[in-house]
């Protein structure tokens, strides 16, 4: 993953960011931004439930 971010640097994340408020508007944004972290913090206790899993197993 980090080497994703060596390849955006912060000309192309302003660029993605101007195009995502020009397609989804000011309004849209909070609504998208709040299902985005709902969606990563599924993701991140998910990983994390199954290295639990993988550690009880040893």
């Amino acid at each position: 993953m980090n080497s994703i971010l060596l390849v955006i640097g912060w000309p192309q994340i302003v660029l993605i960011v101007v195009i995502v408020l020009i397609l989804f508007g000011g309004k849209k944004l909070p609504e998208l931004m709040r299902g985005l972290g709902r969606g990563m913090k599924e993701f991140k206790d998910a990983t994390k439930d199954l290295n639990d899993e993988n550690k009880k197993d040893k």
